[in-house]
């Protein structure tokens, strides 16, 4: 199979690790070869957490400059600080969110406007799936749903070589039971949007 290289970065608290985990067991179920790399930073302090799958026959977890052919973003700064990630094939989706960095909030630094954020990564990549999927999260009835929203989205592209319903297979088993519904329905709502986009 073609090698797939996918980048997923977000703010310690958004979900990153349990998408990144969802990925991983639904590419176990259907036995296609998977390796997978974190990088956690000061997660616990709103950090950036960074999550680096490569689907096909590869022996190294590092997706290197230019190299992702897709990229997943929870927060629009962290899509933009991982552009570099990316080329002019790649297909970046970004959450239009934003949680701001503790420096904005004191006054001693400034967030990016996102129109402009959005103009760069367009510029630089194949195309773009922008969307507030925090707004979609509370549709789906869990504020905390916004990584199974992006992950719908993800799927939607057909980037990966995993289908719908062995993305929801591997949700059923790697998320809590009391949060499944509103995470399959958060799927549903991140695919619809990324259909539209």
């Amino acid at each position: 199979m073609e090698t797939k290289r996918l980048i997923i970065v977000a703010v310690g608290g958004q979900g990153n690790l349990l998408a990144s985990s969802v990925l991983g067991e639904a590419a176990l179920l259907c036995e296609i070869p998977l390796n997978m790399s974190e990088i956690h930073g000061m997660a616990q302090r709103g950090g950036v957490v960074e999550s680096s799958l490569i689907f096909g026959d590869t022996r190294s977890t590092i997706i290197s400059d230019g190299e992702a052919n897709v990229l997943v973003g929870f927060e629009p700064a962290e899509t933009l600080r991982a552009l570099n990630k990316c080329n002019a094939n790649t297909v970046v989706i970004t959450n239009l969110a934003p949680l701001m960095p503790f420096t904005v909030n004191i006054g001693q630094g400034v967030y990016p406007d996102l129109k402009e954020l959005q103009e760069l990564i367009h510029k630089k990549t194949a195309k773009l799936i922008a969307f507030n999927a925090a707004t979609l999260a509370k549709e789906a009835g869990n504020v905390l749903s916004v990584n199974m929203v992006l992950l719908g989205a993800l799927i939607q592209t057909g980037i990966l070589p995993l289908t719908v319903d062995q993305v929801k297979k591997a949700m059923k088993t790697k998320t809590k039971k009391a949060f499944l519904d509103s995470n399959l329905k958060a799927f549903d709502l991140g695919f619809a949007a990324a259909e539209s986009a």
